[in-house]
């Protein structure tokens, strides 16, 4: 903390054009600083500026100490023509970053009801999540930018970033929840930036584009998250797997895979016991492709299955599902053989690849269990 007159001089000097010029850069457009990374200078700027207008304004009311800096035009969510090209969103994050470290929940909150009301969050929230998935594309991209660049990115402590996603997502119903944590974390189009809604849908897809939804579902899922319940989490992800449309259930799969074990075990044993025994089966089948695909170690799902059994309350119900388990490998194996032999396929046409990988998953899969069997069994001379 500096002196209250000190800081009076500051607060007078920042408001004045000379003070403005010399203190909120805004040359948020030319990254190309040689010797320097891609807007370094810049950002360390309002790094210092944070920690500075941190010290001088500590007995000013939060709203105060904020309004300062959001007369750029480039920390505002539709105040930039290139938002892609901008460093300024970056630029404000950090410098509300240092600004607030350390502050408690009621100021971060007050921080937070102030950036939602200047940017006039919640009217355009609404507008995208109400509306058909795409049809608001620019809107959507400057969402993601200023959730991501200004809210979420800039934090060390995870309890940080899931307070701050929480205060994003709580104020929607669980529907619009999921629109709005894909529409921030969803896989993008490399050419411009724009939401790509289909990406789960027209086909199997890469772990690139699920990692994002799935290191924001484990935030949500940890203990840092107080606000947050396992159901909630479930409830939300099992929402997810519908937006815009219905996805492929590989791409289930993989996301709930790459959530890590407590998330995949928990939705996978909410449907053991709400009694979605072929539901449960088939993810068991995909995850078991997956593996076979991303080169994970197979044994990891058939412990995860062995695992789930113990939740079914009956050995019927139990039993019930490995015979759907198997019913629903050869029903797959059956699909793709007679997709193979129909041929007529082009060039890109992964079917018979995907029966190879399908093969191998299922003699992986059995493999495995066999071992268990076998490690299980009492010795025999």
């Amino acid at each position: 903390m500096v002196s209250k007159s000190l800081g009076q001089q500051l607060i007078h000097y920042i408001s004045t054009s000379a003070g403005t010029r010399r203190l909120l850069l805004q040359d948020f457009h030319n990254l190309e600083l040689p010797g320097r990374r891609e807007g370094a200078s810049i950002l360390e700027h309002y790094k210092s500026l944070g920690l500075l207008l941190k010290r001088c304004t500590l007995l000013l009311p939060t709203r105060d100490r904020l309004k300062y800096v959001h007369k750029v035009s480039c920390f505002k969510l539709s105040g930039c023509a290139s938002p892609l090209h901008c460093l300024g969103l970056k630029c404000y994050g950090v410098f509300l970053q240092i600004l607030t470290a350390g502050w408690d929940e009621l100021e971060c909150h007050r921080v937070f009801n102030f950036l939602w009301e200047l940017s006039s969050l919640a009217r355009k929230v609404q507008t995208v999540v109400s509306s058909r998935a795409g049809s608001a594309r620019k809107l959507e991209l400057r969402i993601r930018l200023y959730c991501r660049r200004v809210l979420l990115n800039h934090w060390i402590h995870r309890s940080d970033s899931a307070f701050w996603l929480t205060r994003i997502l709580k104020p929607w119903p669980i529907v619009n929840q999921a629109r709005l944590l894909y529409i921030i974390f969803g896989p993008v189009s490399s050419l411009d930036g724009h939401v790509v809604w289909q990406k789960m849908i027209e086909g199997p897809t890469d772990e690139s584009s699920l990692k994002g939804l799935a290191e924001a579902i484990k935030l949500l899922y940890d203990t840092e998250a107080r606000e947050w319940t396992a159901d909630d989490v479930i409830s939300l992800v099992d929402e997810l797997s519908v937006v815009p449309q219905e996805w492929l259930m590989e791409n289930n799969a993989r996301l709930l895979l790459l959530s890590g074990n407590n998330i995949c075990f928990t939705f996978m044993a909410s449907k053991a016991v709400n009694g979605r025994a072929v539901e449960l089966a088939r993810l068991v089948v995909f995850m078991a492709l997956v593996c076979e695909k991303d080169l994970y170690c197979m044994d990891w799902v058939v412990k995860m299955m062995q695992k789930v059994c113990r939740v079914f309350s009956t050995p019927w119900e139990r039993n019930n599902f490995l015979q759907c388990l198997e019913n629903t490998f050869a029903h797959m194996l059956m699909d793709m053989l007679q997709a193979v032999l129909a041929g007529g396929h082009d060039e890109e046409d992964n079917t018979f690849l995907n029966l190879f990988h399908l093969v191998n998953a299922q003699a992986n899969f059995h493999k495995e269990i066999l071992f268990l069997a076998m490690r299980s069994s009492p010795n025999t001379t």
